[in-house]
């Protein structure tokens, strides 16, 4: 595999649905796959439909399974809610101590269960953070 700072590469036929995939230059997570079989003329082809984890849009892609994809690499972390501004949160890293704005769940049943003093897993994916769930 060759590693960037926020992506990997693998070859499309090893990903399965719940892996994840860089799709027109979005993180997405694959919700459906299915693999044609090899035809007369060529290789055989998988279908990829994923979601993107930022926007929410459905993406697909067809592609030979030997192909390689690009596949974000997604830094688990755990921090603090600090303070609700509007429509982002201002969270602080339990182990960095360091302080920034994340943008809030659109999940209604998780954006309940957060405040000022909850602890919550955000993922760092290609740069951009989101708030995955409370601890």
């Amino acid at each position: 595999m060759v590693k960037n700072m926020s992506k990997t590469y693998a070859t499309l036929g090893d990903l399965r649905p719940g892996n994840f995939i860089i799709i027109d230059s979005e993180p997405c997570k694959i919700v459906e796959m299915s693999k044609a079989k090899t035809g007369k003329h060529g290789s055989a082809k998988a279908h990829v439909v994923a979601i993107g984890l930022f926007t929410g849009s459905k993406k697909t892609l067809v592609a030979p399974v030997d192909q390689r994809v690009e596949v974000p690499i997604i830094e688990k972390r755990v921090g603090q809610i600090i303070a609700d501004m509007g429509d982002m949160f201002q969270i602080m890293d339990m182990e960095t101590f360091e302080t920034f704005e994340v943008e809030k769940p659109t999940d209604e049943k998780l954006l309940e269960k957060l405040k000022p003093g909850v602890e919550v897993e955000y993922w760092v994916v290609m740069g951009k953070r989101m708030i995955i769930r409370t601890r």
